[in-house]
């Protein structure tokens, strides 16, 4: 089990993590409330297969019947939104106390939203010799787009900026992402939305999956830093609907090890067990960037929960 794009916004997915050894021979049972098209991506063959080994069984919840008539489950896996489903689920955490839900409804709505989404990193301002972790400056406009630039201004964000959806629900718009390169453009910014500074990273994001306290780290190819000369040169906003999927593994790529080094594995497992407690979080993924030049500057730019690929 393991979502969103460079500068932080695809949908991800999950490997071979975070499975228990099922010790007790005793059939775990996790039903599921996916929409088709996760369904589809999550339970793959080969996922199956490695539950089957491991006394897993996968069992698709009815959303037609109540969800105490069904089961008995060890555990409900779900990415289902609506304020309905959400009261049925909390309903159901309440009248079954024993059921591992994953994750709880409340913890997960703080990820629909970009302005609250890194405020735990932000407020973690972890740094030890391993490194440091932060998160870009950033400014939200929820509306009017011509008085954009003036709000960067003085709020002291540099060029280029980042701009994101505010509302992060796992739409392919919610994904999308632009990047304005002078204080004209801002204008041409369709708020609400959260900006962000570019930080020149080396075209390289790492996505950190994280299932409890598994921890997966891959690479991925991302936005290319711009220079001041590029910066001087370059107007307008440019988008991208997709940045860090899959495809654009940087995994097998001939990079600089200085970029393609992996954050260090103790300070990914102090972020991944803060972040656990302070979002009441266990099935999440990190969108993280290197400040190129750095070897210790870390920058969490996304938080999505239950990811895909």
């Amino acid at each position: 089990m393991r979502e969103e794009m460079p500068y932080g916004t695809e949908e991800g997915e999950g490997e071979e993590v975070g499975f228990p050894i099922n010790t007790h021979k005793r059939l775990v049972v996790v039903g599921y409330a996916l929409t088709s098209k996760k369904t589809k991506s999550f339970l793959q063959p080969k996922l199956e297969g490695l539950a089957r080994k491991k006394g897993i069984s996968f069992v698709a919840i009815d959303h037609n019947r109540p969800l105490s008539d069904q089961g008995p489950f060890d555990i409900v896996l779900h990415k289902l939104s609506g304020k309905e489903w959400r009261q049925i689920l909390e309903d159901y955490r309440q009248t079954h106390p024993e059921v591992t839900v994953l994750d709880p409804p409340d913890a997960i709505q703080h990820l629909h939203n970009r302005q609250s989404m890194l405020q735990a990193v932000a407020d973690m301002n972890l740094s030890d010799s391993y490194g440091k972790v932060g998160v870009p400056r950033q400014l939200v406009v929820k509306r009017d787009a011509s008085s954009i630039p003036d709000a960067v201004a003085n709020s002291g964000l540099t060029l280029p900026i980042v701009a994101k959806p505010l509302v992060n629900d796992g739409s392919a718009k919610s994904h999308e992402l632009s990047l304005a390169f002078d204080r004209y453009s801002l204008q041409k910014l369709e708020p609400p939305l959260v900006l962000q500074e570019f930080v020149n990273h080396g075209g390289v994001l790492f996505k950190v999956y994280i299932v409890g306290e598994a921890i997966k780290v891959v690479r991925r190819f991302s936005l290319p830093d711009v220079s001041k000369r590029e910066l001087s040169k370059t107007a307008g906003v440019y988008r991208f609907p997709r940045v860090s999927c899959a495809a654009a593994s940087a995994d097998d790529a001939d990079l600089d090890p200085g970029i393609a080094e992996l954050p260090p594995r103790p300070l990914l497992e102090r972020l991944a067990k803060e972040l656990r407690r302070r979002l009441g979080l266990r099935l999440f993924n990190l969108d993280m960037i290197r400040e190129h030049g750095t070897r210790d500057r870390f920058y969490v730019i996304d938080i999505n929960y239950f990811p895909g690929k």
